[in-house]
């Protein structure tokens, strides 16, 4: 199965859709978003940054924080609560990050698919409005999350 880069699209005011094939099973693939020592390998954005702080309880209710450096004196955070898990198959959390003020809520519902011998992971984010929307889009997240993927992609 040949990987494909991420896709990131917008839809409709308030959506972004980021797609990403991984040639690891569904099981991997979600115990990669939900486990805090794998999370703190693979979620660090562009090269030179590092995640101190991963604190992650997947259960309805359970709180995210998430806390990255470039070991230069510059970081943020996120911090969220996921909503819904069904385990192998889909999660849904609602995050913000701290910049150093928090961002408005990004509603956050993750699906891992089967396909062929690997998964296909569509994230649907949904923001507040669309200025909150690019604004987070204009923060560059699009090749940080490449770049983590891509070190998703060895670990699995």
């Amino acid at each position: 199965m040949t990987m494909t880069k991420m896709t990131l699209k917008t839809e409709g005011d308030t959506h972004v859709v980021v797609t990403r094939r991984f040639a690891a099973s569904p099981e991997a693939v979600y115990r990669a978003h939900t486990e805090p020592s794998t999370i703190q390998k693979w979620l660090l954005g562009p090269e030179g940054w590092t995640m101190p702080v991963c604190l992650c309880d997947p259960r309805k209710g359970g709180k995210i924080r998430y806390e990255w450096t470039d070991g230069q004196g510059n970081g943020f955070y996120l911090t969220g609560e996921f909503l819904t898990l069904e385990p192998y198959r889909r999660i849904v959390h609602v995050e913000r990050m701290h910049l150093p003020d928090p961002t408005p809520d990004n509603h956050v519902e993750t699906i891992f698919e089967p396909e062929g011998s690997g998964t296909l992971m569509t994230m649907r984010m949904t923001l507040p409005d669309a200025g909150s929307r690019k604004t987070m889009l204009a923060t560059g997240m699009e090749g940080g999350m490449e770049a983590s993927y891509v070190r998703l992609e060895t670990l699995i």
